[in-house]
């Protein structure tokens, strides 16, 4: 039998029109009296009418948390979890976190929806948050980065892998000052992609030529693309750590007079639709947007993987896509 509001007004000693009270935002109740209506309910488990409705509403809810949408690859991993989940008859809600916004701020917004599970792209989910989630059974997946300080499912490209086949197909084109234009130094996208690329190249006798950071972003890549191309031994070659930042380096060269892939090979990662316009013809690795989405939303439907679990990781192998940059 599911507990009722009579046994928690026994429980607590007051009548069950106190109980409805105390579970209705903004009726008049006392603070202490309203608290530990809440916390001996919760000791027996008693749902109000309301949250049960909210929560049959919530049950095929899945949230997706982004901080930056701007970055044309996220829009296409929303279109494509969209997707997989109306075809699944289930809904999708956006919480789109402003610039700098730490996920913490949005957490108690988060939670309220009970959403049936969480996944997180491109912003950082904190120990807070990620406790929070376990205490309120609610599955979180992190996709397109990885976090080792968190126990937390994670579904990303190898981006290792992608990082190194960079590194070969430019050793290959026979490029001998090879640059490095990183995003966000403390994610694991830009950990991955470098750490892969560091390795070829050292495997080969060789290091990085030059390197800046580009923050992820158009602009502050265009502007660190100008200053390197700027130096008194520019690079020949530039790997960019998205390519967003690949397109600005080669409107920063484009600018400076540099031709592409003559003078300078750019390569950048992601594979977003942009790269592919005939203005660009970039070179990229493409990141399996569909298989990652479907692995993150088995990660949630797998009744096995329960959210106190420590965490599993998946990597799905992106594709070198060769095209005129390079």
């Amino acid at each position: 039998m599911k507990p009722t509001a009579k046994q928690v007004a026994h429980a607590a000693g007051v009548s069950i029109a106190a109980v409805s009270r105390a579970f209705t935002p903004g009726a008049p109740i006392d603070p202490d009296k309203r608290r530990r209506i809440l916390g001996i309910a919760e000791e027996i488990g008693y749902i109000s009418p309301a949250r049960r409705t909210a929560k049959v509403i919530a049950a095929g809810t899945v949230t997706l948390v982004a901080g930056d949408l701007l970055n044309p690859f996220y829009p296409t991993v929303l279109d494509a979890l969209a997707r997989n989940l109306q075809d699944g008859g289930r809904q999708l809600l956006v919480y789109a976190l402003a610039a700098a916004t730490n996920v913490d701020a949005a957490t108690d917004q988060i939670l309220a929806a009970r959403p049936s599970a969480i996944i997180v792209t491109s912003a950082n989910l904190t120990s807070k948050m990620a406790q929070a989630c376990r205490q309120h059974q609610i599955k979180v997946v992190l996709l397109n980065r990885v976090q080792r300080d968190i126990r937390i499912n994670a579904v990303a490209c190898d981006n290792y892998q992608g990082g190194r086949d960079i590194g070969q197909l430019l050793l290959r084109r026979d490029r001998r000052k090879i640059g490095f234009l990183g995003g966000v130094a403390n994610t694991s996208t830009h950990i991955e992609r470098a750490r892969g690329f560091r390795e070829v190249l050292a495997e080969a006798g060789r290091s990085i030529h030059v390197q800046a950071n580009g923050n992820f972003n158009y602009q502050s890549a265009y502007e660190a693309g100008l200053e390197l191309l700027s130096s008194t031994e520019p690079p020949d070659a530039i790997f960019c750590c998205n390519d967003i930042m690949a397109l600005a380096v080669v409107d920063a060269a484009r600018e400076r007079g540099i031709r592409i892939p003559d003078e300078l090979a750019v390569v950048g990662f992601d594979d977003i639709p942009m790269a592919s316009w005939n203005s660009y013809r970039l070179t990229t690795v493409r990141q399996p947007v569909e298989h990652m989405v479907r692995e993150a939303l088995r990660l949630i439907d797998d009744p096995d993987i329960k959210p106190s679990d420590d965490g599993i990781t998946r990597l799905q192998a992106g594709q070198l896509v060769v095209r005129e940059t390079a």
